[in-house]
């Protein structure tokens, strides 16, 4: 499993990989089959907000031909981006639904031909915390989009979150002890500025800390033995 990932995409150049990726697309299908890509993740961070500057891939639910693929290598070709740099994968974890189409956004359409839309608000939260990786940015990006919400104005409650959690997923089964808890504590009067630097401190040491495991024990780590990898290491770390 790899956790070694370096930040390459913020708001300018993501919206210029997608009008090149538009430009591609309509040279190989023409503009009678228009595309749909919904951001999601990191991707949909640094489209709607602030407090992110950047992500390392580009989520997304894909609906277009199978071109698409050939247009998106181009892309990466041109611009030297990482293989895989706009890519379906999420659909294989817990955090997706098909319901993410319903509860999208519009953002934007490039060249005529491929419409853009994202997850936002209560909806990427409830995402992730589906997800709740500790080694990731779910945990702070959970209390960025809440504060940014209070400062416009558009304060996410919790009733919205339960809401967009059972649009998306039906009922907070399957979701973690942890994250539930989490998502409680929020919503206690809680500092989210003092809360965000915290998190975003643990998130860094847990990525280092696997990043050091799996140097010393290479092909051990993987996405089912992650969670628990990590819990051993950060007691080890208090002993």
């Amino acid at each position: 499993m790899s956790t070694d990932n370096s930040n390459v995409f913020n708001k300018n150049n993501l919206d210029l990989y997608l009008k090149e990726l538009a430009k591609e697309y309509k040279k190989l299908v023409g503009k009678g089959m228009p595309a749909e890509i919904i951001l999601i993740g990191g991707a949909a961070i640094i489209e709607n907000y602030g407090f992110r500057d950047m992500t390392a891939d580009i989520d997304a639910v894909i609906n277009a031909a199978s071109a698409m693929k050939d247009a998106v290598n181009r892309v990466g070709d041109r611009y030297a981006l990482p293989a895989g740099w706009l890519n379906s994968d999420f659909r294989k974890t817990d955090s997706y639904s098909d319901k993410i189409v319903q509860y999208s956004a519009y953002y934007r359409t490039f060249n005529q031909v491929l419409n853009v839309r994202t997850v936002r608000g209560e909806y990427l939260v409830a995402m992730k915390l589906r997800a709740f990786r500790q080694y990731k940015n779910d945990i702070s990006d959970i209390v960025g989009i809440l504060a940014e919400h209070d400062a416009r104005g558009d304060k996410l409650t919790s009733e919205r979150i339960d809401r967009a959690v059972k649009d998306l997923y039906g009922s907070w089964d399957g979701f973690t002890d942890e994250a539930v808890k989490f998502k409680n504590d929020l919503f206690s009067g809680a500092d989210y500025a003092v809360i965000y630097d915290l998190v975003r401190k643990n998130e860094r040491e847990a990525k280092e800390q696997l990043i050091e495991f799996d140097e010393k024990n290479p092909g051990a780590l993987n996405a089912e033995n992650v969670d628990e990898v990590l819990k051993t290491l950060r007691a080890k770390k208090l002993l």
